[in-house]
């Protein structure tokens, strides 16, 4: 059991691990996240794509991007979202494989 130990990532580590799989369990957040897999789109895009009202939307992106999962860049009066790194587009796509299967 040592060794298993010797493996574990700290508490803390862990409680940040789960807490970012949270974030990926709302099915809108998902839908974001998918909007934005191979493209930046700006609030009112995804909101047409989805949907649903650009507060609903704003408030989703600010979840993902306090989980660092989204980032934005302005552009003029505009903001533009989409995924923050490759970590985030190779868990889309994982996920996506391992239902496939």
């Amino acid at each position: 059991m040592e060794e298993y130990d010797d493996r574990m990532p700290p508490e803390e580590t862990l409680y940040d691990l789960a807490e970012l799989f949270k974030v990926f369990g709302d099915s809108t957040r998902v839908k974001i996240l998918y909007c934005l897999f191979d493209t930046e789109l700006c609030v009112g895009d995804i909101a047409q794509a989805l949907g649903m009202t650009q507060t609903a939307v704003s408030h989703q992106l600010r979840v993902l991007k306090a989980n660092k999962l989204v980032k934005c860049r302005r552009d003029g009066k505009s903001m533009f979202y989409s995924l923050a790194d490759d970590h985030v587009h190779s868990i889309l796509g994982q996920g996506m494989d391992h239902l496939m299967e």
